[in-house]
């Protein structure tokens, strides 16, 4: 926010439907406060010149006291302040009056994070996620000592006391990114108790609540790169490594190949074939080789072996030896602590935010 062309940000952004009252409340003040700023600072000056020693004027009949200007000077004044507590009044009340139709929200304050819980279940740490135009009702508490939930864009601010609910409320007006801070000095790490409020509008935040307060969009698996998680959940390379061993042959470069079988019969390792080995491995044993493979019949379906073939096809001797690097490593466990998507909203929170440059938290 600012004026002319030199536009400095003067303010914070006005982004909520009681910024605007506020706004023509505090420049109003500040606009009277300069303009008498500016007379008594003239009048001083004037005098100051006019009656300094040695200027020749009339000081023979010095006022004692003036009945007219002491009631302009005093009257004045009076009218202003009461006029400004009924607007400030109205506007208090207005802000603390909460909405019937506000979505309701709850935020626990502990140090040093805010938490927030939506009616639907969906949960956000240093994080909250509201629609624009709809009004918004927060219940908070604090866990611990006294916190004050601030937002500045929103001209909301309010104290979060433990042991007792408060309650605040907004409506957004522009969609966007803005702050959520922390107005009590609450201890040592006070400074790093930040947010980030995004308003969004009714198709963004749709979007967000069917994947429930996701902001990331899970890519959609490819059919080999699904066989591959299959293939690190069962722990395959544990037997079938990059190389032939006594406990399991290699699969690296197997698709298309001849098998020997164990009663010498021979067999192309084609889709018909991995898809026996893998659900019923004892009718068909490579020669050299036990009976020790596990059966997956009963715990794969049929779409996952289709997977796990076509990854298996995938296998080069090559790149068989990365692939299992890879799954080693566990980079595509089914774990949902480790996945893509859970480690992107993690990096993006602002949860993150006491490690994050003053820069980025702007």
């Amino acid at each position: 926010m600012g004026w002319g062309p030199f536009q400095f940000p003067i303010m914070p952004d006005s982004a909520s439907e009681h910024a605007p009252y506020y706004d023509t409340l505090f420049m109003t003040i500040t606009g009277l406060t300069i303009f008498f700023i500016i007379i008594v600072v003239a009048m001083i000056v004037f005098f100051a010149s006019r009656y300094r020693r040695g200027t020749k004027v009339d000081r023979r009949n010095p006022l004692t006291h003036h009945t007219g200007l002491e009631l302009i000077w005093m009257g004045i004044p009076l009218v202003l302040a009461m006029a400004f507590f009924s607007w400030s009044a109205k506007n208090y009340m207005d802000v603390r009056t909460m909405p019937k139709d506000g979505v309701e929200i709850f935020c626990i304050g502990k140090q040093w994070m805010w938490h927030f819980q939506h009616m639907n279940g969906i949960r956000e740490n240093n994080e909250l996620h509201v629609v624009v135009g709809q009004p918004v009702k927060m219940t908070m508490i604090s866990q611990d000592v006294l916190h004050a939930m601030y937002l500045p864009e929103m001209r909301a601010q309010y104290h979060v006391v433990p042991g007792r609910y408060t309650d605040l409320h907004f409506t957004p007006t522009k969609p966007g990114r803005y702050k959520i801070l922390c107005a009590m000095h609450c201890g040592t790490q006070h400074s790093e108790m930040v947010g980030q409020l995004y308003v969004m509008n009714p198709t963004e935040y749709a979007d967000w609540i069917e994947k429930g307060g996701n902001r990331y969009k899970e890519k959609p698996l490819t059919i080999v790169e699904a066989g591959q998680q299959i293939y690190a959940e069962k722990a395959c390379s544990n037997c079938h490594t990059g190389n032939d061993t006594p406990r399991a042959p290699t699969l690296a470069g197997i698709f298309g190949k001849p098998r020997t079988m164990a009663d010498g019969s021979k067999l192309t390792a084609d889709r018909d074939y991995l898809r026996e080995a893998i659900k019923n491995p004892h009718n068909n044993l490579t020669a050299g080789y036990e009976d020790t493979m596990p059966v997956y019949g009963g715990t794969l379906t049929e779409l996952q072996v289709l997977q796990l073939v076509e990854f298996i096809k995938t296998l080069t001797p090559e790149k068989a030896e990365y692939m299992r690097q890879d799954l080693k490593l566990g980079t595509l466990g089914s774990d949902s602590d480790s996945s893509p998507v859970d480690i992107a909203n993690k990096g993006a929170s602002a949860g993150n935010a006491q490690f994050r440059t003053t820069e980025e938290r702007r």
